[in-house]
């Protein structure tokens, strides 16, 4: 992807970026490419575990925007959000945008068993109440979260930075594979852009984080398989796919996620199976056992969801960011 030019012109008299402690690597790679610097904030931890949190420069009348994935620890993680969100607003900021490059409850977006939450509907519910006024996001992992908000949603797709990678690469020889059915609207767009062929994984998941792949759809054999998905959790999905694949004939198999969320046995299972390599983002910092791996390449976000602030900032389009 294109560097980002450095902001020359403002419509607001002041515009800040924020972060927490989820990610301020990727908080400050965005500023670097907006030309401007990390607003000064204190984020720690009063000795009973309480979020202790102050903004430590004028934001009156600003424009405010808070980069904060809620990733693990993820409740500690969107309670710093909504503390930050709460300080601004009170602090009398113009406009507040919650920035978060992973939503974090997203896959509990419906009531499938008696008695149980509708958690993503709950922290859309959270972010509003504390004083969002809007919100960009990156590669729900189901795309009618959007409607549990009230106020705008920008939700961006990594898409374009992984194209840009193979691009740059050379390598666009691939046969598009959705892990699931879930996956088959994003798989499609990315086998569109690359203008290869698609394959589907019929996958039955029997627990939570327990899947069975049951079969292919589509012909895979000696093929070059590109398995595209929003995240990769504990990896048994990513790996039991890439065996049915390899099983199918297929000739290698190459993966590629937004968000490197890598739970428990993850890097363990990716390290014994057979895929070539995986591409994830820094939308979420990565842990110490993948940043090792010379399976895992990390991509960055940090310039698409510059160009976004940017747009949003401006009252400009965010069109031009999608696929």
């Amino acid at each position: 992807m294109a560097a980002t030019k450095p902001v020359l012109s403002m419509r607001f008299e002041q515009f800040k970026i924020f972060t927490c402690n989820a990610n301020p690597t990727l908080a400050a790679k965005i500023c670097g490419a907006l030309g401007c610097t990390v607003g000064k904030a204190m984020v720690n931890r009063f000795s009973d575990g309480e979020t202790d949190l102050q903004i430590e420069e004028n934001v009156r009348g600003a424009d405010v925007f808070i980069v904060q994935p809620t990733s693990t620890p993820v409740d500690q993680n969107i309670m710093e959000l909504l503390l930050m969100i709460d300080a601004a607003k009170r602090a009398s900021a113009a406009r507040i945008t919650a920035v978060l490059p992973y939503y974090g409850y997203a896959r509990q977006d419906r009531k499938d068993r008696p008695r149980k939450p509708i958690s993503a509907r709950l922290v859309a519910n959270l972010i509003q109440r504390a004083g969002a006024d809007r919100v960009l996001t990156l590669d729900l992992h189901a795309a009618q979260i959007q409607g549990f908000f009230d106020v705008p949603v920008d939700h961006l797709f990594a898409s374009p930075v992984f194209i840009d990678f193979f691009d740059s690469h050379g390598s666009r020889d691939f046969t598009v594979v959705s892990p699931d059915a879930g996956g088959v609207e994003r798989a499609r767009a990315f086998a569109k852009r690359l203008n290869a062929p698609l394959a589907i994984i019929d996958k039955r998941r029997t627990d939570v984080n327990v899947a069975e792949v049951m079969h292919i759809i589509g012909d895979v054999a000696g093929e070059n398989c590109l398995m595209v998905d929003d995240l990769i959790d504990t990896a048994g999905t990513l790996v039991k796919g890439a065996e049915a694949l390899l099983a199918q004939g297929a000739k290698s198999v190459t993966a590629c996620a937004t968000h490197a969320v890598l739970s428990g046995p993850a890097m363990e299972r990716i390290e014994q199976s057979e895929i070539t390599q995986v591409l994830v983002t820094d939308s979420i910092p990565l842990k110490d056992s993948a940043r090792r791996s010379n399976r895992v390449k990390v991509l960055s976000v940090a310039g698409l969801l510059a160009r976004a602030i940017q747009s949003i900032h401006e009252d400009g389009s965010v069109s031009t960011l999608f696929i």
